[in-house]
């Protein structure tokens, strides 16, 4: 995924509410807000990228509705994190009971929440650095755990909030939601297909 990053003194004076609204008017393209306030634009995903996306926003959606333990995000949700950027992750879940802090008002915003758990499906543009340090902006900004997958190299990456990272080569292999996402295993061999 290319991305534009916009900086300068017009875009650093954007309150969250106006930066909110830059989105609003700006519906068509995909916007996160890096901590410094710099603006980044990114393109859509490629068919193929596009495909594994909706096949694990499936598996996800299948799990939560059996689970019913919290709700799953797909790419257009955007959060404030604490460090004040703004994100929307490929997929995101946030834990029932923490979903019910946040009032309606928050809601029809980018709600101020880390997800409990980010996944971030790479594109052939994507540059394995970056996304790594997205990860861990992620994991310090109070994700519980996430998940990097690199399709094209069969590997995944999964960052926990103890700091940990593990990595999982192959897609012939499962990998558990663990005790973020209960009883969620995802079969790798969905991507290849």
């Amino acid at each position: 995924m290319y991305e534009f990053k916009i900086q300068g003194n017009l875009v650093e004076k954007l309150s969250d509410e106006e930066f909110f609204d830059f989105c609003v008017q700006n519906h068509e393209l995909r916007i996160e807000r890096d901590k410094d306030h710099n603006i980044l634009i990114m393109s859509p995903t490629t068919y193929f990228t596009g495909d594994k996306n909706a096949k694990l926003i499936i598996e996800f959606g299948i799990w939560n509705k059996e689970k019913q333990l919290g709700k799953v995000f797909d790419s257009s949700a955007g959060f404030t994190l604490p460090n004040g950027s703004i994100k929307s992750p490929d997929i995101s879940w946030i834990s029932k009971e923490r979903d019910a802090l946040l009032s309606d008002t928050e809601k029809n915003k980018f709600a101020s929440i880390a997800p409990d758990f980010v996944l971030e499906l790479m594109s052939k543009s994507d540059i394995l650095k970056k996304q790594k340090e997205k990860m861990e902006e992620y994991i310090s900004n109070d994700v519980k755990l996430g998940w990097l997958v690199d399709l094209e190299n069969e590997t995944v990456f999964i960052y926990r909030a103890d700091g940990t990272i593990a990595k999982v080569i192959g897609f012939d292999n499962q990998i558990s939601g663990e005790n973020i996402l209960v009883d969620f295993l995802l079969d790798l061999q969905i991507l290849r297909d």
